[in-house]
């Protein structure tokens, strides 16, 4: 087994294809096909279906790409170390969050410490958010709920309750307080499964034999907040990600008070890069100083 075999490999199974990766090793495709064939060959194994213009990873090539992540991963951060001198000065940090608002306290004075670092910031639900982190497609994430699956490093945000909002002008903007019983005779507005927010608030809910069915779902946060501003029924949220919205009004849920905390993880093992580890002492020194 030889490293190149292994990094062709690797290259194919992350681009999806022998031509986008030999155009990402700067190499031919034939001379791509034949580590792949020779590292298939030595071991005996089938790492890639290959049927017509298509391949897909086997199940024994599924396991080796989570190890050629680890591999790769880990080289990236020795030449990160190698290169501290100008590691923070062209880097790139990908972030994932379920809510671009709680990284508005540290974004602004990162960049500013760190000019020339690209940070990319999309957003996700928190299955999406842990997925992203555990293929290393992301460095950091921010989520509501923290995964028991996988060693995380984590830096807890916040935590707030979860509330009702509603167009300024429907009839549901009258209420001082909603119950979750009231809550379940409403047209519902929810965001798709997979949101945290949805799951926490859906169990307390069955918790009390309360059942809440939406009347529309739809993916994404901003797509929630268009559709009840527009009067089509009540939508839930995290308090500290309703933002302002002369559109919209909160309306708190009373007889429980159910709370969604909300942090920054990363993978432990990527903790220790010089980008991400900057990033969250960042965090953890803003936070610091707020609570002082």
């Amino acid at each position: 087994m030889r490293y190149v075999q292994l990094r062709a490999f690797h290259n194919v199974a992350i681009h999806g294809g022998f031509s986008r990766a030999a155009e990402a090793l700067s190499l031919t495709q034939p001379a791509v096909s034949d580590q792949v064939r020779k590292l298939e060959s030595e071991y005996d194994v089938l790492l890639f279906s290959r049927q017509k213009k298509q391949i897909t990873l086997t199940d024994f090539g599924k396991k080796l790409l989570e190890i050629t992540h680890r591999m790769f991963d880990v080289e990236d951060q020795a030449h990160v170390l190698l290169s501290e001198s100008r590691a923070l000065g062209s880097a790139k940090l990908r972030i994932i969050a379920d809510s671009v608002q709680h990284l508005n306290p540290v974004l602004g004075p990162f960049r500013q410490k760190y000019p020339g670092v690209f940070i990319s910031v999309s957003t996700g639900n928190t299955t999406e958010i842990v997925d992203k982190l555990c293929s290393y497609e992301a460095d950091i994430g921010v989520l509501g709920e923290i995964p028991e699956s996988r060693e995380f490093e984590v830096i807890k945000l916040s935590s707030t309750p979860i509330i009702a909002f509603a167009a300024k002008n429907s009839p549901a903007a009258k209420l001082t307080s909603i119950s979750l019983q009231q809550l379940a005779q409403q047209p519902l507005v929810l965001r798709e499964k997979g949101s945290k927010t949805r799951y926490k608030l859906e169990q307390i809910a069955a918790s009390e034999g309360i059942t809440l069915t939406p009347t529309i779902e739809a993916v994404g946060r901003e797509a929630i907040r268009e559709i009840v501003a527009s009067g089509a029924g009540i939508g839930i949220v995290s308090e500290a990600e309703f933002g302002h919205d002369e559109r919209l009004c909160k309306i708190p849920i009373s007889g429980c008070k159910p709370l969604m905390d909300e942090a920054l993880i990363c993978l432990k093992e990527r903790g220790k890069g010089n980008l991400v580890s900057a990033f969250m002492k960042m965090t953890r020194d803003r936070l610091k100083s707020v609570a002082a």
